[in-house]
């Protein structure tokens, strides 16, 4: 039999309302990445009062908020993201995150992060989505692939037209949320 590989997640969140869909599916990721042996660091966003403000040439060690996700992540070998995409890209906050956290970094970047994996929602339907290109699906697979591990593996999970969802639609979500980060 084999033994599942433990795995240290962290796991950065991002929406600004604590009783929203995406809080639902960072509980439910959270819960299904623990309940299968995972080590989890969360990144709260908004809650930590995180500044996304990039100031070019700015020492990073003066924030602690940074400084923590940075500790977290030295030793972390997968990256769960749970945000909404909106206007067919990372919240602003997502995007500073990156811009903040990767030129702290050292030059390997984070080549030890072996898996990536976006869980998002997207207000437009999927067919919108296609013909507008993706580009936040694309930023993950191509652009935040040349900072992790190279054959680092980046899945994504969406509900598209969740506008128009019914509330069946966002329960079975969540449940494949569950399953899938179960099985990690």
């Amino acid at each position: 039999m084999v033994t599942p590989t433990r795995r240290r997640v962290v796991l950065v969140y991002a929406h600004p309302l604590a009783d929203s869909l995406t809080a639902a599916v960072r509980d439910r990721a959270r819960a299904a990445l623990e309940g299968a042996g995972h080590e989890v660091a969360v990144c709260d966003l908004y809650a930590e009062g995180f500044d996304p403000l990039y100031r070019p040439g700015a020492d990073t060690g003066g924030d602690p908020v940074l400084a923590r996700h940075l500790e977290a992540l030295a030793t972390a070998d997968t990256l769960v993201l749970v945000h909404p995409t909106w206007w067919g890209g990372l919240p602003a906050i997502v995007k500073g995150w990156f811009d903040r956290l990767l030129p702290a970094l050292p030059a390997r970047r984070l080549r030890h992060i072996r898996r990536v994996i976006v869980v998002t929602t997207h207000g437009s339907p999927r067919w919108q989505n296609l013909v507008e290109g993706h580009a936040g699906r694309l930023w993950y697979r191509r652009g935040l692939r040349t900072v992790v591990h190279p054959l680092a593996r980046v899945s994504w999970i969406a509900l598209y037209d969740v506008d128009r969802s019914e509330l069946a639609d966002r329960r079975a979500f969540l449940d494949r949320v569950e399953r899938r980060l179960a099985r990690l």
